[in-house]
């Protein structure tokens, strides 16, 4: 026996991109330079997706795809402080343009971790004026492009830029243990959403103005000790911030990829490639966790590095059965975004770890496209808008 798990109507199916992680040759970043003084792997050109951005589009409707998160490099736009190319402007409007003719409903996010240049040598987000910087190129962006969308989010993952800039050291601007001053770089993002936020409004007040934002399931046995502190991680990483902004967010983006367990494990799961444990169910308890909010909510991110392509099929189908659990729970999901359409560069990994549910061969002189066989499974799910699984389903939550 089989059952059909049916999505709300008009559901969002896709898969996510990252401006710098896919288009290549972006040289005036804070990871660019960072790549050439040896800090992290260097940025080369990648999948070219900045000039294949059209044939990648191709095969994402190919594979049923009616929607698809993208960002849009802030250096492009403002290479020089003050100094708007309306050039890269353009472009990105073709690009939006292009998402529409293939009736892919686009998700723009304005700003995916990489800072431009000159910004970055007046202190990045340490500066002062960083809400400033940050909120008049939102309101330039938005004002020139709010005829191509109408999904924006501010930025993603705050919580991880924080930690690893200023806590791991491993990201620009490579500070480590700096806990005062990751919080007060937290405070700064709030102060910059809000700000951005507000900006934005003023040039489109229809526009939905969200934050893709990463929260971990944290769960323990019974131990007090235990459940007192991941209480405490929980609220830190996954509410704190959402908690600041909640009166200037139109909707959420949940990127889900982790949970945290302190106590006796009752399984083993199966690892991807990064080492991260595959735990699908975990997004079922992120997702109700952000039911408290009453906003719209996108699984902007969800995915695995599985270069073999073993896990992947399964793991997305088990990822779309906890989330129609959270649908029928109540909570407000609009769509799901597989993380990636393509292999991209995994910041301080480089280009190694293979999300993709299309594979790059960086060594082909074209960056040959290969459709994995996981991209099938997907595909089946988006085009009936729904999930066929043997009755009983995947392993019941903890």
């Amino acid at each position: 026996m089989s059952k059909r798990l049916e999505f709300p109507k008009d559901f969002f199916w896709g898969a996510a991109t990252a401006s710098f992680q896919v288009e290549g040759q972006i040289d005036n970043t804070d990871w660019s330079k960072a790549g050439r003084d040896g800090k992290v792997p260097l940025v080369n050109s990648g999948p070219e997706h900045y000039a294949k951005y059209k044939s990648d589009f191709d095969l994402a409707k190919e594979l049923g795809h009616n929607s698809h998160r993208l960002s849009i490099e802030w250096a492009r736009i403002e290479p020089e402080e003050g100094k708007f190319d309306l050039k890269e402007v353009e472009h990105y409007r073709e690009v939006l343009q292009y998402l529409h003719k293939n009736n892919l409903t686009p998700f723009v996010t304005l700003w995916h971790f990489t800072l431009p240049l000159w910004l970055s040598e007046k202190g990045g987000i340490e500066n002062k004026k960083f809400p400033e910087y940050f909120a008049r190129y939102c309101e330039f962006v938005v004002s020139h492009l709010a005829d191509e969308c109408s999904h924006w989010a501010t930025m993603n993952e705050p919580n991880v830029i924080t930690s690893n800039g200023w806590m791991r050291g491993n990201w620009p601007p490579f500070k480590k243990y700096r806990i005062f001053k990751a919080s007060k770089v937290l405070r700064k993002l709030v102060k910059a959403h809000i700000l951005a936020y507000k900006k934005i409004k003023t040039k489109d007040l229809a526009s939905e103005v969200g934050i893709v934002k990463d929260n971990i399931y944290v769960h323990s046995n019974v131990n007090p000790v235990y459940r007192l502190g991941f209480a405490t991680f929980r609220w830190f990483w996954n509410f704190k911030f959402l908690n600041k902004i909640k009166h200037h967010l139109d909707s959420i983006g949940l990127n889900y990829y982790f949970h945290y367990h302190l106590g006796i494990r009752r399984t083993i799961r199966d690892k991807s490639d990064m080492g991260w444990e595959l735990y699908p169910e975990g997004i079922y308890h992120t997702l109700m966790e952000l039911k408290k909010y009453e906003k719209p909510v996108f699984v902007a991110e969800a995915g695995i590095a599985d270069e073999k392509d073993k896990y992947r099929g399964q793991y997305i189908k088990d990822l779309v059965y906890w989330t129609h659990k959270a649908i029928a729970d109540g909570v407000d999901v609009k769509g799901f975004m597989y993380w990636s359409l393509l292999d991209n560069f995994e910041w301080a990994l480089g280009y190694g770890k293979r999300f993709g549910l299309i594979g790059i061969d960086y060594e082909s002189e074209e960056k040959t496209r290969t459709v994995r066989s996981s991209s099938y499974e997907y595909k089946k799910i988006c085009q009936e808008n729904a999930l066929v699984i043997d009755d009983g389903g995947p392993n019941v939550c903890e």
